[in-house]
């Protein structure tokens, strides 16, 4: 016999605020010099960071509450309002040559962050309801596939090339956790071997980071110069840290580090611990998660769950191992700790769901359960 549970995850939680914390005071850290060089003010970017941050937590409390199974009746106005959002990215000015902001009065916001959760919802909804049919190429593999690759394609026009990596590999991995055969996903993997391929070779500068990654990433001018610095910046911060502020590459040597390369700058300033914490911090999250996913009162809240935490927690493994050299060079935030509104909007609605997903999960009571 199983009973719903009511209470809230409040490690999940703490483990969020922890991050958001973290990533607060990185961003001015990280910002607060490279801002008023710009003329911009110290606590420019904190502040935009702040009023991101408290709507996303005003969004992650309600959806905590919002039944997450009431998302099966809406996934065709969601994923249409997504596709829609990208589309009109296309048509909107560029920003540093590229399609990837909407701008409403004052406020940008980038599409594909919030088409992240859309992808997982729908492989979410989909699998759940062909369930029997799983093992079928047509059903249980090409035409979720086809589906997501709508979104894909035009997160790939932007162009950008990085999330439509991650949200190809977590949707293969939900396929996978909902029973889909291996070999399909091995298949889907082959065929987008030469999909990636060509869009790294169409673009100079994927080429340039591909064979600086390939060199050790220290060739200095060019792509090379934001990865040497980026691991000038981890190898000095020792085992401490230099001290919180007091990292020397922010100082107008690595490009913009409030962003993509906001890691280092953490390595520098806190050390190896500093950074084993962040790292005990997302592996946290990632545990909570999943477990969340294996407690889940139905299949649907389960690849739901599954496909979050994988967002979340797959995003800052590649961000962190881009920047110490492990990965080569792409534009993918580091969640909850670079600067960016939609990302960390984004990533606190993904938050929310999980956080009422766990609200909802399943449980055996103990042997200290009083019997009926």
């Amino acid at each position: 016999m199983t009973s719903r549970r009511s209470r809230l995850d409040y490690v999940m939680l703490a483990l969020a605020t922890a991050l958001l914390a973290v990533g607060l005071i990185m961003v001015y850290s990280a910002s607060a010099i490279w801002a008023d060089q710009k003329q911009l003010g110290p606590f420019h970017f904190l502040k935009r960071q702040a009023l991101w941050g408290a709507l996303g937590l005003w969004a992650m409390a309600a959806l905590s509450r919002f039944d997450y199974n009431r998302f099966k009746e809406w996934i065709w106005p969601i994923f249409s309002v997504t596709v829609a959002g990208l589309i009109l990215a296309l048509f909107c000015d560029p920003v540093v040559k590229v399609h990837r902001w909407v701008r409403v009065g004052p406020i940008g916001f980038q599409p594909s962050e919030f088409a992240k959760i859309a992808s997982v919802i729908f492989l979410a909804y989909y699998l759940d309801r062909k369930a029997s049919k799983l093992e079928s190429p047509w059903m249980g593999f090409i035409v979720p596939t086809v589906i997501v690759a709508v979104l894909l394609v035009l997160i790939g026009l932007e162009p950008d090339l990085g999330t439509p990596v991650l949200m190809f590999a977590v949707m293969l991995l939900v396929l996978f956790v909902a029973g889909s055969r291996t070999k399909h996903l091995l298949a889907a993997s082959a065929l987008a071997s030469p999909v990636i391929a060509y869009e790294i070779w169409r673009k100079p500068y994927r080429v340039e980071r591909l064979l600086n990654f390939l060199a050790g990433g220290v060739d200095g001018p060019g792509q090379g110069y934001q990865m040497a610095q980026a691991l000038l910046a981890v190898g000095s911060g020792g085992w401490v840290g230099k001290g919180l502020g007091a990292s020397k590459l922010k100082l107008m040597y690595l490009p913009t580090p409030h962003t993509d390369f906001i890691f280092p700058v953490l390595c520098e300033e806190l050390g190896l611990l500093g950074a084993l914490g962040c790292l005990a911090l997302f592996a946290g999250l990632l545990v909570r998660g999943l477990r969340a996913a294996r407690l889940a009162p139905n299949l649907f809240g389960a690849l739901l769950a599954t496909g979050l935490t994988l967002n979340i927690c797959l995003q800052a493994f590649i961000n962190m191992s881009m920047s110490v050299g492990l990965l080569p060079t792409k534009g993918l935030t580091l969640p909850f700790i670079s600067f960016g509104g939609s990302s960390l909007l984004a990533t606190l609605v993904a938050l929310g769901i999980l956080l009422n997903i766990s609200r909802q999960a399943q449980i055996v009571p103990d042997a200290r359960a009083r019997p009926d």
